[in-house]
């Protein structure tokens, strides 16, 4: 699902294409002498889903919290439809939560749970049977209804929540790491649920979670966040193939990281370090802001890289450097490369499974395309 099909189309909210669902301009929230939001600016257009990822403390979860009105905002605005919603209490709002621990009545049946947001809408009782009836049957539990929470498993209980989040067809749907409760297999299923259900309604959704595949798997764009601020933000592949930093290039799928000291010519660049420089592609500096003569470091995913004999002739548009195989894993449709550098840092390969006549302790040279790799300055130098 792409950016653009999210937001180019109308939506289940009416708006037209161009406004965002959600506008957060400048948005900060200090406890104490903490900023746990540091100056957020987001837009979300309308039918996108977006998701909000970073590691624990990095903010996201309070940003979520306070688009939802549960926490206040030190300072910036909340605009939801065009409407500032920065002092509007939550059940005004107009947005469906789901939460991580699904947060059903126990003492209300699933149908009941449904009912709940439409009832205090003042919804006819007509009305609520026929969205209720609508709802379980989106979430594929169409007779569900009449069982209590205690009476349904994890995911269940999680389709659940998720039906009573869309059944009054909320401005906007929240959802705070929905599956981190649930084992990998069954994440892995409800993932693809939730990205449908978001499809067939025209949601608008903000989904918070730590968790890499899922936001990749699910999001239209992604905000990688860190120390209450987002680092970079974009598709998933923008944020895989085209990195803005060390701290998303490392966060984001596994990456090779090799530091060194950026040098400038006529034609694009090189990485210079200990016995070796690489080619830099001018396509691979774009954006990256380093200085000629600065620290900095050329990232290069795994699957990126190829294991060839120590004895074989570099190409023409490559970059190679030697290598020691410390092992060979076999990852089902991958095979993985442990190297060691002759510095003694590690490189990491991953291959299709072909056969192969490499072998733990042999020496090999490691290339990859110029352009394959990508420059981040390297504010650790």
């Amino acid at each position: 699902m792409s950016g653009s099909q999210g937001a180019g189309s109308e939506s289940a909210t009416g708006l037209a294409p161009g406004r965002p669902a959600l506008a957060l301009r400048a948005l900060t929230k200090r406890f104490g002498d903490v900023a746990a939001v540091d100056g957020v600016d987001l837009e979300v257009m309308p039918g996108e889903f977006i998701t909000l990822l970073g590691p624990s403390g990095s903010g996201k979860t309070t940003t979520l919290r306070i688009i939802a009105g549960f926490t206040a905002q030190t300072s910036g605005t909340i605009d939801i439809d065009g409407l500032d919603m920065s002092n509007v209490p939550p059940y005004r709002r107009d947005v469906g939560m789901v939460f991580q621990n699904y947060a059903l009545f126990p003492h209300m049946t699933a149908a009941e749970n449904i009912a709940f947001p439409l009832e205090m809408r003042n919804a006819g009782k007509a009305e609520i049977k026929r969205r209720v009836a609508e709802a379980l049957q989106l979430v594929q539990l169409p007779y569900h209804g009449d069982r209590y929470p205690r009476q349904l498993s994890g995911g269940q209980q999680q389709r659940i929540a998720l039906a009573r989040a869309i059944v009054f067809r909320p401005r906007l749907l929240l959802m705070d790491e929905p599956l981190g409760a649930l084992d990998k297999k069954l994440r892995e299923s409800l993932e693809l649920e939730i990205l449908h259900i978001s499809r067939q309604v025209g949601a608008t959704v903000v989904y918070v979670t730590h968790d890499q595949e899922e936001a990749l798997v699910m999001s239209d764009r992604i905000a990688i966040f860190r120390d209450g601020r987002i680092e970079q933000a974009g598709t998933g592949e923008d944020l895989y193939d085209r990195p803005a930093s060390l701290f998303v290039a490392d966060f984001i799928g596994e990456s090779n990281i090799l530091r060194g000291r950026f040098t400038r010519d006529g034609t694009g660049g090189w990485l210079v370090r200990e016995g070796w420089r690489g080619r830099i592609s001018p396509a691979a500096m774009a954006g990256a802001g380093v200085e000629d003569g600065a620290a900095a470091a050329l990232v290069v995913r795994p699957e990126r890289l190829e294991v060839r004999s120590a004895d074989e002739p570099d190409r023409e548009g490559e970059n190679s450097m030697a290598a020691t195989i410390r092992d060979i894993l076999f990852l089902g449709s991958l095979r993985k490369y442990e190297l060691v550098l002759p510095t003694g840092e590690p490189l990491v390969v991953r291959s299709p499974i072909e056969p192969t006549s490499h072998r733990p302790g042999e020496a090999v040279r490691v290339a990859w395309a110029v352009e394959r790799g990508v420059l981040v300055a390297d504010p650790a130098a």
